[in-house]
């Protein structure tokens, strides 16, 4: 199927993988940015067309205001499949990232995306209780 733009592609997958888990979900918005609850894991879907990626981020939780360094050594040695760790350090947040071109970007790809970002922060706030809000 021809998109005019690639906001119009990532949101026709957007809706389509709400289709797929029975869920509405909202569309990009001016910004290229929507998101999406999978339990009690918050991923937003950033579109950055002059970049040409998408950015999907799982909100992990907040930066500890004591001894940070410890996290930090702990996220270096955690397994995360495609995906990796982000610290905000002006808003004092950690999430956890996955990004790709969105050049040939099909939707089998973009659910994957979702999934696994998904999967893998359900994993990690277990491995990691310190990040819970």
């Amino acid at each position: 199927m021809p998109y005019r733009d690639a906001t119009a592609m990532v949101n026709d997958y957007i809706k389509r993988f709400g289709a797929a888990v029975c869920v509405e979900l909202h569309p990009l918005d001016a910004d290229g940015y929507t998101d999406v609850r999978h339990g009690a894991i918050v991923i937003g879907i950033n579109v950055y067309l002059e970049r040409n990626v998408i950015l999907i981020l799982a909100r992990m939780g907040k930066l500890p205001e004591h001894n940070a360094e410890a996290l930090y050594r702990k996220l270096n040695f955690l397994a995360t499949r495609s995906c990796c760790f982000a610290v905000d350090e002006q808003r004092k947040r950690v999430y956890l990232r996955a990004m790709r071109s969105l050049d040939a970007l099909d939707y089998a790809e973009f659910a994957d995306l979702l999934e696994t970002v998904a999967s893998v922060a359900e994993t990690m706030r277990s491995k990691l209780p310190e990040l819970s809000d």
